[in-house]
C-alpha cells in the first residue's frame, strides 16, 4: 500500500528530511543558548532588595524597614518607595540612596501628605540595571 501511495503523490525527498532536521536543531540551539545568556546575566543582579515591614507611624510619617543587598563598589544605587492611602492614592513618595556601610538592613523615613495605610517598596536599582529588584 505504502510504495503505490508514494507512486501516486511522491516521497518526500531525503534532502528536505535533512534540512528541516538541521533547521530545528538551529533553532533549538540558539533558543538554549539564549536561556543559559538570561538565566547567567539576571540571575546576579548588582542589586536586590527585600521589603521586611513597614509602620504608619502618623498622619505624615512612616517608615519601612528593608534588606538591601549589592556589590562591592557599587556607585550611585537608587532604591524607592511610596505611602499609598486607603482610597489608593500616592500620599508620598521618596527616593533613597543606600550606603553600605549602614547595611544590609536600612529603615526608611517617607514623609506623607495625608494618613497612608501601607507602604510600597518598589525596590532598588544599579545604574544601567533596567528595573528594580
Amino acid at each position: 500500500m505504502s510504495a503505490s501511495l508514494d507512486q501516486r503523490y511522491g516521497a518526500p525527498s531525503r534532502g528536505r528530511r535533512v534540512l528541516l532536521l538541521l533547521l530545528a536543531t538551529a533553532v533549538c540551539v540558539g533558543f538554549l543558548g539564549w536561556l543559559v545568556w538570561v538565566m547567567l546575566f539576571h540571575a546576579n543582579p548588582e542589586i536586590s532588595s527585600e521589603e521586611i515591614g513597614h509602620e504608619v507611624v502618623s498622619d505624615h510619617l512612616a517608615t519601612i524597614e528593608v534588606q538591601i543587598e549589592m556589590d562591592d563598589g557599587l556607585e550611585d544605587p537608587q532604591c524607592s518607595l511610596r505611602a499609598i492611602s486607603h482610597d489608593k492614592a500616592i500620599v508620598g513618595e521618596t527616593t533613597y540612596r543606600p550606603d553600605p556601610a549602614d547595611g544590609p538592613r536600612y529603615e526608611i523615613e517617607v514623609r506623607t501628605e495625608r494618613r497612608a495605610t501601607t507602604v510600597e517598596w518598589l525596590g532598588c536599582k544599579a545604574p544601567g540595571q533596567p528595573r528594580y529588584r
